[in-house]
């Protein structure tokens, strides 16, 4: 009977173990391990938030909890501006229609403010900027 050779199968890793050979670098190890975080910290903020808005069955035996949503809608909303998610305004919110300022707007105000206190405006827009004085001119230069 010929001998079986065996062959030395790798062992399946789990999640974590993927996740540490694919991130060596202890910096993408913490970038992971903030990103479970914050996940974490959504779906809890979520389903608080969840709770909040809807009345369970009594049939499940948990009290209803009367509380103040906007505390964790905070939290919710910071979690989700991390992710890049940010929460659209309302059309009429700040009575501009949502939409920003026009140009014709924003001209018809720069020309109303340009007659009720002239002023000048620079825009810098290199950096570092050092704004001295002049010495003063001598006497001499003024005579003729």
């Amino acid at each position: 009977m010929p001998e079986e050779v065996k062959k030395d199968e790798p062992k399946k890793k789990g999640i974590l173990g993927k996740l540490k050979e694919a991130a060596d670098d202890k910096e993408e190890q913490i970038a992971i391990l903030s990103t479970f975080v914050r996940l974490g910290i959504l779906v809890w903020s979520g389903g608080i938030l969840t709770l909040a808005y809807i009345k369970l069955p009594p049939a499940l035996g948990i009290p209803e909890q009367k509380l103040d949503p906007t505390f964790i809608a905070s939290v919710f909303t910071g979690v989700l501006a991390t992710f890049g998610v940010q929460a659209a305004k309302k059309a009429g919110e700040n009575g501009n229609g949502g939409g920003g300022i026009s140009k014709a707007d924003m001209e018809r105000l720069i020309a109303a403010a340009a007659q009720t206190a002239p002023a000048q405006t620079i825009r810098i827009e290199q950096a570092p900027v050092q704004i001295t004085q002049a010495p003063p001119k001598s006497d001499e230069s003024y005579k003729m």
